[in-house]
């Protein structure tokens, strides 16, 4: 078998920056943000910041897809996905489904793929490349 870490990278932007993305999109043009708005409200939080849900939903995705500012894109997600199940998904954190797995995989997975990138980098299939302190 052929080995290429840069393949691999490649396919975990590409997968993570699109699944994350279509998130995005529904809550764009679904509802915006509002419900986003009352449950930060409810804890506390003023609610502009669901805004943020859009960096971190729209603008980090399309940053992982294309290959550029990877790192930085990938650990915007991950931050966004830690926010999210502190505040969303608090109670199921150690709860598991009725088929054996973690309640909050999804979740999980979209979390330590956005670290795996933070420190992987985009790979050469980037328009930015290899180079560069946020690729």
């Amino acid at each position: 078998m052929i080995k290429s870490d840069d393949t691999g990278k490649l396919i975990l932007r590409l997968t993570l920056g699109i699944l994350i993305l279509l998130h995005g999109l529904a809550k764009l043009t679904g509802g915006g943000v509002g419900g986003i708005s009352g449950m930060l409200s409810s804890h506390g939080l003023p609610g502009f910041l669901a805004y943020g849900v859009y960096v971190g939903e729209i603008i980090a995705p399309v940053l992982l897809i294309i290959g550029v500012y990877t790192r930085l894109g990938g650990l915007i997600i991950a931050i966004n996905m830690v926010v999210a199940i502190l505040l969303a998904h608090a109670g199921q954190i150690g709860s598991m489904t009725n088929n054996g797995g973690w309640a909050l995989e999804l979740q999980g997975m979209f979390l330590f793929a956005g670290l795996a990138i933070a420190f992987m980098g985009a790979g050469r299939f980037s328009l930015a490349g290899n180079g560069g302190r946020w690729n």
